[in-house]
């Protein structure tokens, strides 16, 4: 079966990034070929010249088939909360660092045309959900404003598995098993595994290690009482918001899932290759 061709483009980045010369590289691509090209309001302002039609995050025109986001990882999982209530699927240019979501170089732009012209991958990666937000990479129980230890209750599907004492806990998906995980010694997981990874992060004991569950699983966090202090929860690094002890937190698979977009030729292995540094 044939993929879907694009025709009416999103384009959007992060504010005060330094993508503008980008911005407008993609931008001159896309109107040589013709194509129908909205911009998000905060990124046009980024833009030194804009009479494109512009978007909101919360109110996306339902012409739009394609959202381009140029950033790095940061930048992309910022464009896929704003996508995935509109099922739209994603590409990424990459200006960040590492750059394991976005996989188009600003110098090999004609790989947009391919993609365009539906010569690409598409694949799904599921989101976490809790009471407090959504994640594409993780959900991060940290301290708040004291550098102390949490106590915490783990509980999975109901059934208690463990306290844990540490400065907290990385709930990843395999998305996010190549972010904040990865550097707190968590394993890498094939992004179209399903599962969750629960990676602690600086426990008190030496036995406490990062554990697999599957991706169904539910998952619940009860800050214990005794906590003189309250803890936060992050989803994705965004905002951090306050959880006071005896607080209950439950983290569950969400039920849209992000389609993103690859070019043909596109590795998830030869990513890690790249990104990590691995021999040839």
């Amino acid at each position: 079966m044939n993929n879907k061709t694009f025709h009416h483009i999103a384009l959007i980045g992060r504010a005060g990034k330094n993508i503008s010369d980008t911005l407008e590289a993609v931008k001159h691509y896309l109107l040589d070929e013709k194509l129908s090209i909205f911009i998000e309001e905060n990124t046009a302002s980024m833009m030194p010249e804009n009479n494109l039609p512009q978007f909101s995050e919360k109110k996306i025109p339902d012409e739009i088939d394609l959202m381009i986001v140029i950033g790095g990882d940061g930048s992309l999982l910022h464009a896929a909360h704003c996508a995935l209530p509109f099922d739209l699927p994603v590409l990424g240019i990459n200006r960040g660092h590492l750059g394991f979501l976005t996989d188009i170089h600003p110098d090999e732009l004609s790989k947009i045309g391919d993609v365009l012209s539906g010569k690409y991958v598409s694949e799904e990666r599921f989101l976490l959900k809790t009471q407090l937000g959504i994640a594409l990479n993780d959900v991060v129980l940290l301290p708040g404003n004291s550098a102390q230890l949490i106590e915490f209750d783990i509980l999975i599907n109901d059934q208690f598995v463990c306290v844990l004492r540490a400065d907290g806990l990385i709930v990843a998906t395999p998305t996010g098993s190549t972010a904040y995980a990865l550097s707190g010694g968590g394993p890498i997981l094939h992004p179209q595994l399903n599962a969750i990874a629960l990676v602690p992060m600086f426990p008190h004991t030496l036995s406490s290690r990062p554990i697999v569950v599957d991706g169904n699983d539910k998952i619940e966090l009860l800050i214990r009482e005794q906590n003189e202090f309250s803890p936060c929860i992050s989803c994705d690094g965004q905002e951090r918001i306050t959880v006071e002890p005896g607080t209950r937190i439950t983290i569950t698979k969400h039920e849209k899932k992000l389609r993103l977009i690859h070019p043909d030729n596109y590795s998830y292995f030869a990513t890690l290759r790249e990104k990590l540094g691995w021999q040839n």
